[in-house]
């Protein structure tokens, strides 16, 4: 059993991480389409393409009325990204601990 429980931990461990850079990126690409970037930059281009993968579907639900004006996608991208963080990360954590 302690060799699913090291899985989970690192699964854990992991997840946190990836979470916790894709938090970071859509912060920064926040924050970078305040300046009205130039397009051809290549970070520009790479927080784009990092991001727009879990943007891109919460603009698609979300209602036409919410998209007129400031772009709330990124604010319910870090409300997924929490709820992820809080439950599934420290679920599989739990779970692991309690394994062993």
């Amino acid at each position: 059993m302690f060799m699913l429980s090291n899985f989970l931990s690192a699964t854990a461990g992991i997840l946190d991480i990836i979470l916790t850079v894709l938090y970071w990126l859509i912060i920064v690409r926040a924050l970078v389409s305040w300046v009205n970037p130039d397009p051809f930059n290549p970070i520009v281009q790479f927080l784009y393409n990092a991001t727009e993968p879990l943007l891109a579907p919460i603009r698609r639900v979300l209602p036409f009325t919410m998209r007129v004006g400031i772009d709330i996608s990124p604010l319910i991208a870090f409300l997924l990204i929490y709820f992820l963080r809080s439950f599934l990360v420290s679920t599989l954590a739990d779970v692991a601990y309690r394994i062993r």
